[in-house]
């Protein structure tokens, strides 16, 4: 079991937590700011949660959600006060009535979890402040204490999974529900060249091709919220011309960006896709989270290929594009 300590104080109104771990600190960091890695134990061993944001910056949040056995669920949200990278973050931690929506009747929390490399490996120390008294006797007897014992007593399997998470890996896609899919990636690069190929035209004509033969050829970038963007691909020799249009929702310079999206030509809703670029050990991990209007529509859409397309471009930036960080 990795946690060393769990103490209250019901004079200070804290709980700190204490667990370590024979791997680097930057490993065990990497466990945190990487959402397919945190939802793996975050939350206890029957009640597993699912991740629809995290951007792990100050300012940014992250959204929840647990699902019990019997399928009842239970949301919550951080949001981000401040972030050392590698030594330490500070959240405000809360239920949520659905995600993204902070649930008013219930407490909010101050979370900081330090981070420290001991003679065996690393540190991490969870400290929760509580507004009040009841609120620290409430959330206890909710049983927070043993939710957390049963969290991250699932750490040293995740922390020992390295291939699944490193780079080289390549792009993956995960079903989060009916409506969302996560398509992730670590593109070996810092999260400025990253973002910047993703928002400078002439680079992303070198490389958000897919595969060979085929040229970028309308590439009009939206920099501004409410600014409209339009991107279209066709054949070397000019066939099959096809494209995609939308509006840029939300920027976050240089690490979110969120906008929707729908193919050109074809009728009905389109789909909301949330970028986040979060640094990692071996370089940035580019994680964009789709909401699709429905279930269909999303089987339609992973099923064309989608990321093994952006497999390919995304091998292309690293080896035509990006300078070695």
């Amino acid at each position: 079991m990795p946690i060393t300590s769990v103490s209250k104080d019901t004079d200070d109104l804290t709980m700190v937590v204490v667990a370590e771990f024979p791997v680097p600190v930057r490993r065990l960091w990497d466990a945190y700011a990487d959402p397919r890695q945190l939802e793996r134990f975050w939350g206890p061993v029957e009640w597993p949660a699912t991740f629809s944001r995290h951007d792990m910056t100050p300012g940014g949040e992250s959204h929840y959600v647990m699902t019990g056995p019997d399928g009842d669920t239970s949301a919550g949200y951080w949001k981000f006060r401040s972030v050392d990278e590698g030594k330490g973050f500070e959240v405000e931690d809360g239920f949520a009535s659905e995600p993204g929506v902070p649930d008013t009747q219930m407490p909010s929390m101050r979370m900081t979890f330090a981070f420290e490399e001991t003679d065996e490996g690393s540190r991490v120390t969870t400290t929760t402040w509580f507004g009040s008294l009841e609120d620290l006797e409430k959330l206890i007897e909710t049983g927070m204490e043993e939710g957390m014992t049963s969290a991250m007593g699932q750490m040293d399997e995740v922390l020992a999974d390295l291939k699944s998470y490193a780079a080289g890996a390549g792009t993956t896609t995960q079903l989060l529900d009916d409506t969302h899919a996560r398509v992730s990636r670590i593109v070996r690069g810092t999260v400025d060249q990253v973002w910047s190929a993703h928002t400078d035209p002439e680079l992303m004509r070198r490389w958000m091709l897919g595969p060979d033969g085929w040229v970028m050829a309308t590439c009009d970038v939206a920099t501004e919220v409410g600014d409209t963007y339009l991107y279209e691909w066709e054949q070397e020799d000019g066939s099959n011309r096809f494209g995609f249009t939308g509006e840029l929702l939300e920027v976050q310079a240089p690490v979110r960006c969120v906008t929707n999206e729908r193919m050109i030509g074809v009728e009905g809703d389109g789909v909301r896709n949330d970028m986040t670029l979060t640094p990692v050990e071996s370089g940035t991990l580019v994680s964009t989270v789709m909401t699709f209007p429905s279930r269909e529509l999303r089987d339609q859409i992973l099923s064309t290929g989608m990321a093994d397309g952006m497999e390919i471009s995304y091998a292309r930036l690293e080896k035509d594009v990006l300078v070695p960080a």
